[in-house]
């Protein structure tokens, strides 16, 4: 019996840029889907760091250190994120942003869960873009837009909204690769499906406006696209 294909579009929110200089997962969130179609059963935390919350982070997905007071630490919620992990492809944007904070919290646990040590469990749809869309932005919000994505409740970054248009984004970037008999005017796999508890237009927890420096933003894009590409005027963050 073939076994059905299983993916899952993962994405985290953090407390700053470098798993490195300690900065740790906030939030993370996937959305399941078999054989091409969303299943409902989806996975969502948020975490207590234990620590502070840059600036700079803070303004792209406004979540607060308050907020996230009373929420259970990764170590809580690392066996229950592996379990839903277990035989799935997995598909990140930017996954080796992504990838590096989750291998920085599980090697605090002293675990390497399969899809860690597995690339080819991993898909980066930023690196499936790239070679699609050379020289083109390809953040998120840029791929909503090429393929008419409806992205007008991401108003700030969150982890469960952010997997779902990841989704949509996905099934429009490998439409050619589907064993499906996909029409140019299929319905998004996504409509009538339940996204799950903390999902809706704006996020339940408490929005916060931070400045942020030009020389943070500059640093931001920097570290973000590298030397290869370009970084548009107005883009904070690709993923």
């Amino acid at each position: 019996m073939v076994q059905a294909e299983r993916l899952v579009f993962l994405d985290t929110e953090t407390t700053g840029l470098d798993p490195k200089l300690g900065h740790r997962i906030i939030e993370v969130a996937g959305v399941e889907a078999i054989e091409r179609r969303v299943s409902g059963n989806n996975f969502h935390r948020y975490l207590n760091p234990e620590r502070d919350i840059d600036a700079g982070a803070a303004a792209v997905h406004g979540i607060t250190a308050e907020f996230l007071a009373d929420k259970p630490k990764f170590a809580e919620i690392a066996n229950d994120l592996v379990a839903y992990l277990e035989n799935a492809t997995i598909v990140i944007h930017n996954a080796a942003f992504d990838l590096g904070f989750l291998e920085a919290e599980f090697s605090r646990l002293r675990m390497k869960p399969k899809f860690i040590a597995a690339s080819e469990l991993v898909v980066d749809s930023l690196a499936l873009a790239r070679g699609k869309f050379p020289g083109k932005r390809n953040s998120l919000d840029a791929l909503c837009e090429r393929f008419s994505v409806d992205n007008s409740s991401r108003n700030m970054h969150g982890a469960l909204l952010d997997a779902r248009l990841l989704g949509e984004v996905y099934f429009a970037l490998t439409r050619e690769q589907s064993s499906i008999d996909i029409e140019s005017d299929e319905k998004s796999p996504f409509i009538g499906a339940t996204a799950g508890e903390g999902f809706a237009a704006s996020s339940a927890h408490e929005m916060v406006g931070v400045t942020v420096s030009d020389e943070h933003r500059s640093a931001h894009r920097a570290f973000v696209f590298g030397d290869k590409v370009q970084a548009p005027e107005n883009a904070d963050r690709i993923w």
